[in-house]
């Protein structure tokens, strides 16, 4: 049996982490470069088994994969480290290097990537992608499929987020455990052009995380007014579906600064590839200029912003939510006075 590919993750935040658990349960070699990264990071992965290098360098040469996930400010630096990187290699490395951009970000920006590594270094192939779902993680014994068969279960243990990925190189043509991998990471080649699979990622996350800002605006305000409770039962009663899918203010808090750059992706995306073009309208910016204003004012003015997703303190309620909220914004607007 060949062996398994070894795959580069940048970075081990949340959803790095649970794709690198997956790749090491199903026996892959995981390796990362925590060079800057926080005490709370190496610890993770410490604790995971992913194999920590020394440089970018080492990285590209020893990676098969590299899966770009990091925050979509970064995404454009992080791709330009790798490309340096791998420019600097003498001898050049003799098998293909993919590059996975699984970020937040637009088709635009995914497609400056794309030409960006196309120019310096032709040789990588890259993949524009990203992540529809949270991040894996393995299903309890009672979701399990009961079966009498002899093979033990793989993928179908854990669950999974959806990743379409589009571009000229289907991952299930990689000489090196692709067609394996794409099955296991639940990947989804739906073009072969650059752009569609980041912006299926945003058009999905206008739905979700622009619904979330939405309901951060209206339980603050239904707090501020006194109606928080009514609001909750008006809801539950006439939009059960939208009430349920409300919850999602309770997970943002450890990942609003993360989205205030995608909502300004999300705004490009409509923009640029849409025709939702508002920028210089009398002034006027997209919606989704606002939205990312909601999430800074969460990052930045509210103790919401203080948030780690392994230590949660304030923000785990829609009322604590509501009320966090409204205090950040009476001091913002006192400072203002």
């Amino acid at each position: 049996m060949p062996p398994l590919a070894t795959i580069g993750i940048l970075s081990i935040g949340e959803m790095g982490m649970g794709i690198a658990k997956l790749l090491i349960a199903h026996n892959y070699r995981v390796v990362t470069n925590l060079e800057g990264r926080s005490v709370d990071t190496q610890a993770r992965v410490k604790a995971a088994s992913i194999d920590s290098l020394s440089s970018d360098t080492s990285l590209v040469t020893e990676a098969d994969y590299i899966f770009s996930i990091v925050p979509p400010r970064d995404a454009v630096a992080t791709a330009k480290r790798i490309t340096s990187a791998f420019s600097s290699l003498s001898p050049p490395k003799s098998s293909p290097l993919y590059y996975l951009d699984l970020n937040a970000i637009s088709p635009n920006t995914a497609r400056s990537i794309a030409t960006m590594i196309a120019t310096e270094t032709p040789t990588i192939k890259f993949l524009d992608g990203g992540i529809i779902g949270g991040a894996p993680s393995r299903k309890d014994a009672s979701d399990q499929p009961t079966t009498t068969s002899s093979t033990p279960p793989t993928s179908h243990t854990w669950n999974r987020p959806s990743i379409p990925v589009s571009g000229p190189d289907p991952l299930s043509q990689a000489p090196i455990s692709g067609p394996t991998l794409e099955a296991l990471l639940n990947v989804k080649h739906i073009s072969s052009e650059i752009g569609p699979a980041s912006g299926l990622k945003m058009c999905f996350a206008t739905t979700t995380k622009g619904f979330t800002a939405l309901c951060i605006q209206a339980f603050t305000t239904a707090s501020r007014l006194g109606v928080l409770d009514e609001l909750k039962n008006e809801m539950s009663e006439r939009i059960p579906g939208l009430y349920k899918a409300s919850g999602g203010v309770v997970n943002m808090a450890p990942k609003a600064y993360r989205w205030v750059e995608e909502m300004k992706e999300i705004g490009r995306t409509h923009g640029v590839d849409g025709g939702f073009d508002y920028e210089g309208r009398d002034g006027d910016k997209g919606i989704f200029d606002a939205v990312a204003e909601v999430y800074r004012v969460v990052a930045d003015e509210t103790v919401l912003g203080e948030e780690k997703t392994e230590r949660r303190k304030r923000g785990r309620t829609v009322d604590d939510v509501a009320l966090a909220m409204g205090d950040g914004l009476a001091a913002k607007r006192k400072k203002a006075d």
